[in-house]
Order: structure tokens, then C-alpha cells, then sequence
């Protein structure tokens, strides 16, 4: 089975996740994509933002994500950071031009789960997973949360994916209850596709 995953980073916290998150994929037996939404803002708004610059060279000549990559999994699994409890604008830019496969009904019958960033606690992580998890009820997607089904899930506390505090210092090292999270996140989508596709 295949699984995309799709994401934008900024300063490189979703990069960092999404490859914890492909990594995981792997190891449950899927063959994957990762794929980076392509940055909008011109380099000149960020250059005395090092993490954002660094994360911007790091990735820049990278595959950038295209719906072709969402026709072609079996499911998805997104990553975006929160902006003031939603997707970013880059994200969410994307999301907007994929009116043509969602008309078409190819972005259907696919499972789909996401993660995200946050600096502080309570800075809107949860409502940007459901604002994002709307988007794809319209797809006719099957939204598949961790829930509560492992107990690590009671180190990072969020039912509805993954997701990752920063903190003040905005690093891009990940906690043992986020890689934990980002882990049983992928393996459940993995898993549950598989089950679907029997």
C-alpha cells in the first residue's frame, strides 16, 4: 500500500515530523512519498529568520507536493503548522487548487490523518486538525485520528493526530511523546488501509 505524506514547514519542525511520520510508514510495510508544500512567502520576508531560511535551502530543491501524489496513495497523511488554529496559508493554498481531482472524485475513499505544531500548549493544535479534517470530509475522505487506542497517547494528549510544542526556544527536536505519537499515528493509518483494502 502507498501513503503520501504531505506537508508544509516554515522553520522545519514539520519536516522534522514528517519524516518521523514516513519513517514509521516504512517500517509498517507501506511505500511512501514525501512530499513538502511548495513556500509562497518571497525569501526576502525570512532572511533574518535562520531557522526559516535554513529549513527553506534545506528543502527548496526537493519534490514539491502535487495532487498527482494524493491520486496516487492509498492514504495521506498531512502536516501543517497552526496559525492562529488553522493550517497555514501555504497549506491551505494548496488544499485550495485541488477543486479539478476533488470534482472528479479522485481525492475520495482515501484514508487520511494529519499532525502539527504548535510554540505554545494550548496554541490551537487540536482546531487546526479538525479545521483541516473539514477540508477533507468534502473530499469524501476516510479521517482516520489516533483517538485513545495505545497508551502513548496519554503522553501527548491529542486525539485527533500529532502534534508537537516547540516551546520558546522553537526547536525542532522532537520529545519522546511526539515520536511516540507521530509513530502509532502512521503505523494506525498503515494498518487501518490495509484493513480496508481486504
Amino acid at each position: 500500500m502507498k501513503v503520501a505524506v504531505i506537508y508544509y514547514s516554515a522553520t522545519g519542525h514539520g519536516t522534522t515530523m514528517a519524516h518521523r511520520v514516513a519513517k514509521a510508514a516504512e517500517n509498517a510495510g507501506a511505500e511512501v512519498r514525501v512530499r513538502h508544500i511548495a513556500e509562497t512567502v518571497d525569501p526576502s520576508v525570512f532572511a533574518e529568520n535562520p531557522a526559516w531560511r535554513k529549513n527553506y535551502e534545506a528543502t527548496k530543491d526537493q519534490p514539491e507536493a502535487s495532487g498527482d501524489d494524493i491520486v496516487w496513495a492509498d492514504a495521506v497523511i498531512f502536516g501543517s503548522p497552526t496559525r492562529f488554529g488553522a493550517t497555514a496559508s501555504q497549506f491551505q493554498a494548496f488544499i485550495d487548487q485541488l477543486g479539478g481531482l476533488w470534482a472528479d472524485g479522485k481525492l475520495a475513499d482515501k484514508v487520511y490523518a494529519g499532525f502539527t505544531s504548535a510554540k505554545t500548549t494550548h496554541g490551537g493544535q487540536e482546531t487546526t486538525l479538525i479545521n483541516l479534517y473539514t477540508s477533507l470530509m468534502h473530499f469524501g475522505g476516510i479521517i482516520v485520528p489516533p483517538g485513545y487506542t495505545d497508551e502513548t497517547k496519554f503522553g501527548d494528549g491529542n486525539p485527533y493526530g500529532a502534534s508537537h510544542v516547540t516551546g520558546p526556544d522553537n526547536t525542532n527536536d522532537l520529545n519522546s511523546d511526539t515520536e511516540a505519537a507521530l509513530e502509532h499515528l502512521a503505523v494506525r493509518v498503515v494498518e487501518t488501509t490495509q484493513k480496508l483494502a481486504a
